[in-house]
């Protein structure tokens, strides 16, 4: 059995320094599994990206948390860019518009890895064939917006891993592409996970979309965790009225997964 990785206990989290506002977060508990492709489920404002942030130590300043949040694997809390990668959901605002491709990739293999920039540009041409961006020579001289949407992504996934973290968040990376990219994307996590064996965590509001590559998820209503369990068992047998209601409006079961449907990347 694999060990805990990240062990949340009766975590809240409030933005702001007004005591009246709702907490964003309300005495969670959740372990996240070493290895494990957990996914984050819930709907907008159901506090999905603000545990993503809470875990990552990416929370704004003034944010007032209550409970903790422990790392029985590795002691001290991980590092954002060189311990734990963080896909943010527009890649258009998380890429530098002003540094090229390489710049942006190889500076955190620099900062976290101790190597040069010559040998830091090796790693970040092999991280785009990864992703499989067209062309990558020329792709490291290029600049973001010379790429579409899901490129742009799967620049960022590449930037994200390229300290090689073992812990990597994923922000609802689909939520601004279509379809079909959006099961590309999926498909590309799937794949580096399996093969780095990092741990994923995949937040989402699209039931559908986590449902073929995920072994865990985790549902999330008005900043409170409703319900998790193993994917199948959590589809099968939803145990909260909320889970069935999601399952129901937002997952044909008679469908197959949509990382099923993913077009060759």
């Amino acid at each position: 059995m694999n060990s805990i990785l990240c062990a949340i206990r009766q975590l809240s989290v409030t933005y702001g320094k007004d005591t009246t506002q709702p907490a964003a977060l309300r005495g969670v508990n959740l372990d996240v599994i070493a290895g494990e492709r957990l996914a984050i489920i819930g709907e907008s404002g159901s506090g999905k990206s603000t545990l993503a942030r809470a875990i990552a130590g990416l929370l704004p300043e003034g944010s007032r948390v209550e409970g903790g949040i422990g790392w029985p694997s590795g002691g001290d809390q991980p590092k954002p860019g060189r311990d734990i990668g963080f896909i943010f959901q527009d890649p258009t605002a998380s890429l530098d518009p002003v540094l090229t491709i390489g710049e942006q990739i190889a500076e955190g293999a620099c900062r976290h890895l101790g190597i040069g920039w010559k040998e830091a540009f090796t790693h970040a041409l092999e991280l785009l064939h990864r992703v499989r961006i067209p062309h990558p020579e020329k792709a490291l001289k290029a600049y973001p917006h010379q790429f579409s949407g899901g490129q742009r992504q799967r620049i960022a996934i590449a930037a994200a891993i390229s300290a090689r973290p073992s812990f990597l968040i994923a922000d609802e990376p689909t939520s601004a592409l279509d379809m079909v990219v959006q099961a590309e994307i999926v498909s590309l996590l799937d794949e580096l996970v399996r093969e780095t064996g990092m741990t994923l965590l995949f937040i989402t509001h699209d039931l559908a979309l986590a449902s073929g590559f995920a072994d865990r998820v985790a549902i999330f209503e008005g900043g409170h965790l409703v319900e998790q369990g193993p994917t199948g068992t959590v589809l099968a047998a939803p145990q909260t009225t909320y889970a069935r209601s999601l399952i129901a409006n937002h997952l044909d079961l008679s469908s197959p997964p949509l990382i099923g449907k993913a077009s060759p990347l």
